[in-house]
């Protein structure tokens, strides 16, 4: 594999937040676009860094910064979903140019890898209707539709965060 799974550095997280907030903009992610509130989250992966696993997946030859994700366990400021003994991950994102290399597929792997090493029983994820793609990955490792968990991340909207887990 030409991708390598690590830690987010210091150094890198202005850029990880850059990306991470300009795949959401581009893929039409943010349903108020350049307005959206939650831009400024996406924005700040030094908080993520601080109070989750912040991973990147970087090019092997030459270390650039492919896509990340955060990963968190229940309790923790990143947690949404997740209940005792229950993961998450959120935030995941892959340069548009670095797509269909693999690097997607690799940081969720490293998040199952990072739950199990953690012992906990399950995955539990949130993500956009729209986002089918992604919903093509989970399903080929192995994760469902949990419709009994979908959300509202905004009263009063229509956005309603579809639920994935895999049990470990």
């Amino acid at each position: 594999m030409d991708i390598t799974i690590r830690r987010a550095r210091d150094e890198e997280l202005d850029e990880i937040g850059e990306l991470t907030a300009q795949v959401y903009l581009g893929d039409g992610l943010l349903d108020f676009g350049d307005s959206d509130s939650y831009l400024a989250t996406l924005r700040d992966a030094r908080r993520r860094a601080a109070e989750a696993e912040l991973l990147v997946a970087a090019d092997a030859a030459s270390d650039e910064v492919l896509g990340a994700v955060a990963f968190a366990v229940h309790g923790g400021a990143y947690a949404e979903l997740a209940r005792p003994g229950e993961g998450e991950f959120r935030m995941l994102a892959v340069r548009p140019e670095s797509r269909r290399r693999g690097a997607a597929e690799a940081l969720v792997r490293a998040c199952l890898d990072r739950a199990r090493a953690q012992g906990l029983r399950r995955i539990v994820i949130s993500s956009q209707r729209s986002m089918t793609a992604a919903h093509r990955l989970y399903e080929r490792l192995g994760f469902t539709r949990a419709p009994e968990r979908d959300w509202a991340p905004l009263p009063g909207t229509d956005i309603t965060l579809w639920a994935f887990t895999l049990e470990l």
